[in-house]
């Protein structure tokens, strides 16, 4: 039941219990949601209070609205260890997901602007943009720094829907030991929303990563810009992982 004394407002008060009824599987993923009417009525408050309620747990990610339809718990987004060494098309493999992946432009050696967590700021890197979908749908651009000594004649292979890690590993004989890695949520420049359709402002999660190798400390950094809104990344720590 509602408490009107409470000092938690009816409409938060409304959104917790449907939020504990959703964890608990009596509305179950794809299940519909009671009525604005029938919630108004149930709990004996006023629709404006519900919709205040519902628009919350929109927010949150839980429920959606479908128009004609009524209100529907969402399925739990699929779940990608993104950030392992074992490569992006790989993780999400794993995750039972298939990656599609475009270049953006052509990979070529390129001046590095300042940046303090960028290995090559104001030197100058081979540059590999590159988009990844599932489905229709972008989840996640990938801009990738390579030291262009090591990784010399790069720009001359095949890359397009090619594994990375596997590249790095087969042609140049070089595999990761380790990274380090930075979170952030960001609103991304133009380009990257662009890329990835996101609204206007929207924020996405970004991840800064150095990969170290065998006497070729931080030879390859990537910037990685992942759609939240439509999967769950996660970080798998203390566990094995492949490079393939």
């Amino acid at each position: 039941m509602l408490n009107p004394g409470s000092p938690l407002p009816l409409y938060q008060q409304l959104a917790e219990l449907l939020s504990r009824e959703i964890a608990s599987g009596v509305v179950p993923p794809g299940g519909r949601l009671p009525s604005e009417p029938e919630l108004a009525r149930r709990h004996r408050i006023g629709r404006p209070t519900v919709r205040q309620a519902t628009e919350l747990l929109v927010q949150r990610g839980l429920i959606e609205r479908r128009r004609g339809s009524g209100t529907f718990v969402k399925s739990a987004p699929k779940r990608v260890d993104v950030f392992s060494l074992g490569g992006t098309l790989s993780s999400f493999r794993e995750g039972g997901l298939t990656l599609s992946t475009k270049l953006l432009g052509k990979v070529a050696e390129r001046p590095v602007p300042t940046d303090v967590e960028n290995p090559f700021s104001e030197r100058r890197a081979l540059l590999l943009t590159r988009v990844g979908s599932v489905g229709e749908k972008p989840v996640l651009l990938e801009r990738l720094f390579f030291d262009p000594q090591i990784f010399a004649g790069l720009e001359r292979l095949s890359l397009a829907g090619a594994s990375l890690s596997r590249v790095v590993e087969e042609r140049f004989y070089l595999k990761a030991t380790h990274a380090e890695q930075s979170f952030r949520v960001v609103v991304p420049a133009d380009d990257v929303r662009q890329a990835l359709g996101t609204a206007p402002r929207a924020a996405v999660l970004r991840v800064s990563r150095s990969l170290f190798f065998r006497r070729a400390p931080r030879a390859v950094f990537s910037e990685l810009y992942c759609r939240t809104d439509e999967l769950v990344f996660s970080q798998t720590i203390g566990a094995e992982t492949r490079h393939d």
